[in-house]
């Protein structure tokens, strides 16, 4: 099986975001144990790359607004 793209990975977390706002790691962390505890891998894999990323992302403090 290959490898899941970045594209691919960058755009379910966005789309993952947009659902779930402020949970959206918890349900990507959430997601990845469902398909680890039923034995499947590499889906466990790609959904811990993508609660990665969303956490890094609401990480990031807001700069503030312009002026």
């Amino acid at each position: 099986m290959a490898e899941t793209s970045d594209r691919d990975i960058l755009a379910t977390a966005l789309l993952v975001i947009k659902h779930h706002g402020e949970s959206a790691g918890y349900y990507a962390a959430s997601r990845a144990d469902e398909l680890l505890d039923a034995g499947a891998i590499e889906g466990a894999k790609t959904w811990r790359r993508i609660a990665k990323l969303i956490e890094e992302w609401q990480a990031v403090e807001p700069t503030g607004k312009p002026d």
